[in-house]
Order: structure tokens, then C-alpha cells, then sequence
């Protein structure tokens, strides 16, 4: 299976055999946005229409086959940014047509629970995952990777990543945010400033139970450095940075523990860019064990966007026969993550 990922800022192309991953290769424009200080749609498209042919390339050279070795090629339909959705989908009719091979349109959402099968083996059904990256924060609980994916909360704005770069951006931090941040908090103390825990009041936790907000949190962190430099005093980078990335990883291990127990499941899954993060990792397995959860995370390479997590749920879908996607695929920048193919 070939597995194309172009829904972000990263050309990504990986081949799986069953649950066996062979290549896992990967072009990011990261550094064309860095001075912007967060992804550009139009350098994002142009970067994956140079960087697609080198990147298939690359991919097949290092699993050691041809193209026409693909049983089958998966690539992201959404969601995304449509222009950069687009290039994937193009580049995948492409090669499906052109060789003759069954196409599957399938949700980013859905492939970074099922990567997770190519390092811990056959997902547990049912799991539920934890996703949180630069656009999404979700709770789903996964019955069937390749049919039944419902969504138990999801952020009402800001996603954990994308508050990770703006509060990175307020302390000078370069872009992404995320690494620097994980970096810089541990020589701060997490306990050094009060931030605030969005929808976990009470009320909150009635109507958005399984919702996050980090807007409110970026907010206050924005206050607080504004504050201390209109009175002339230092800010304590590393203490800011601790104490932000325990409010965000407190509010995310806490709901997705208590959904866990809610609905009885007994394997908790983490997958996005931000599950690399340190603080969140370390977290969850103390949150989750003292709650009898079993977690289970990718190591941060298949935590970011790749190809190889296309490919793991197509070669689900083709496993489980699951019809393949129609020639006129669209990208859908909106996709819900219940659609599990397009």
C-alpha cells in the first residue's frame, strides 16, 4: 500500500505491507513558513507539487520496490488546507490510474489512530484516541478504524498546537512552537503560575464535557507577559513555558482519561504532533495506569503527519474489504471524522 499525506506543511509518502512498515520518507516546507510564524496555504500547495516526485521516489527506494509493486495507493481527501489536499489527491489519481491500482480517499484523522498498528500491532477495537495537533484537539472513540469513528468532543477554537506556536511566538520562541516550548519548560516550574483550564467548570463540563478550549489560555499567558513587561520586570521564559504546557496537557489527560472510564474503554490512544510532547506523554501513562487505562503511543516520527499512516488504513480498508474511492475523489478541506473514506 502507498500512502500519500499532503493535508498540512509536510510531503509525505510511505509504503506499508500489511502492518509492517517499509518506508516512511518525508519533505516538510516547515522552514518556508517559519518566518511567517505559521503555515501559508499558497507556499504549502507549491511546496508539495517540487517536492511530491522526489518524495515517491525516495519512498520507493528505501522499501526497495517499484511503483508498480503497489497492491494499492491511500492518500489524505481531508481533512486540510484545500489547496495543498489537492496536490495529494492529484498526485495519487495519477499513479492509481496510471497503473492500474484500486484508489482510497481517506480521513487524516482516522490514519493517525491507525499508524499507531504499524509500531503496537492490531489496533484494540474499541480504543479510544486522543488527537491533538496545529489543527485539531479530538476525542473519538473507534469501534472500526475502517467504518466506525465517533466523535466524543473536539476544541470549540484554538487547537492545542496551534496555541503551543501562538504562545511560542509571544515568548520569541522560534516556529513550531511545540519543540521549543517542551524544551524551555523543563527548567521551569509547572506550579510558578496559576493559567487557566478551559470548559472544566462546572457548567462547562455539562454542556462541553469532552470539548477543549485554549484560546482563553493563550489569552491569559499574553496578559500575564504583558504585565510583567509593563512594569519593567523579567519574564521567566521557562516558568511560562512550564506552566502553560501543564495547563494544556493537564486539561487534555484529565478528559481524555474521564472519557475513557464514561464509556468503559480500556485503551487510550495518543496520536498528532503534539503527542510527542514530553510533559503530555509522561502525563497520560501516570493519569491512565491509576485509572487501569492502557495507553498506547507512536514514537513521535509517526505522531506528525507522514504518508505511513495513510498507508496503515488503507491497508486496513483493503484488509477488511472496504470499497475503494470513486476516480472523481475529491478534496474535502471539511471533512468530518466520521467519514472514514471518501
Amino acid at each position: 500500500m502507498l500512502g500519500i499525506e499532503t493535508s498540512c506543511d509536510e510531503t509525505g509518502v510511505g509504503l506499508v505491507r500489511g502492518n509492517t512498515l517499509l518506508a516512511d520518507a518525508v519533505a516538510s516546507s516547515v522552514d518556508e513558513h517559519a518566518r511567517f510564524g505559521g503555515v501559508v496555504p499558497e507556499v504549502a500547495s507549491r511546496a508539495h507539487l517540487e517536492a511530491m516526485v522526489p518524495t515517491v521516489e525516495r519512498a520507493c527506494v528505501e522499501a526497495g520496490v517499484r511503483l508498480d509493486d503497489v497492491d494499492a495507493v491511500a492518500v489524505t481527501s481531508g481533512p486540510g488546507l484545500v489547496g495543498a489536499l489537492l496536490v495529494g489527491v492529484a498526485a495519487a489519481k495519477a499513479l492509481a490510474l496510471g497503473f492500474g491500482r484500486p484508489l482510497y480517499g481517506v480521513n487524516h484523522l482516522v490514519a493517525h489512530v491507525a499508524v499507531d498498528q504499524l509500531e503496537h500491532g492490531p489496533l484494540p477495537e474499541p480504543c479510544l484516541a486522543l488527537l491533538v495537533s496545529g489543527g485539531h484537539s479530538s476525542l473519538l472513540l473507534v469501534d472500526d478504524v475502517t467504518k466506525d469513528v465517533q466523535s466524543l468532543g473536539a476544541t470549540i477554537d484554538d487547537a492545542a498546537g496551534e496555541a503551543f506556536d501562538k504562545v511560542a511566538r509571544l515568548l520569541g520562541l522560534p516556529f513550531p512552537g511545540g519543540p521549543h516550548i517542551d524544551a524551555a519548560a523543563r527548567d521551569g516550574d509547572p506550579a510558578s503560575i496559576a493559567f487557566p483550564r478551559g470548559l472544566t467548570s462546572g457548567r462547562d463540563m455539562q454542556q462541553h464535557r469532552f470539548d477543549f478550549s485554549f484560546s482563553g489560555l493563550k489569552t491569559a499567558v499574553a496578559r500575564w507577559v504583558d504585565a510583567r513587561a509593563r512594569s519593567g520586570e523579567p519574564v521567566p521564559l521557562a516558568d511560562v513555558a512550564a506552566a502553560f504546557q501543564e495547563a494544556v496537557c493537564d486539561v487534555l489527560t484529565r478528559k481524555a482519561v474521564a472519557a475513557c472510564q464514561a464509556h468503559g474503554i480500556e485503551h487510550l490512544l495518543i496520536g498528532g504532533g503534539v503527542a510527542a510532547n514530553s510533559r503530555l506523554r509522561t502525563l497520560v501513562v501516570e493519569r491512565a495506569a491509576a485509572a487501569g487505562v492502557a495507553v498506547r503511543v507512536p514514537r513521535p516520527s509517526l505522531c506528525t503527519d507522514n504518508g505511513a499512516m495513510v498507508a496503515a488504513l488503507g491497508a486496513q480498508l483493503v484488509e477488511r474489504g472496504r470499497a475503494p474511492s470513486a476516480l472523481d475523489l475529491p478534496a474535502d478541506s471539511a471533512m468530518p471524522v466520521t467519514a472514514v473514506v471518501a
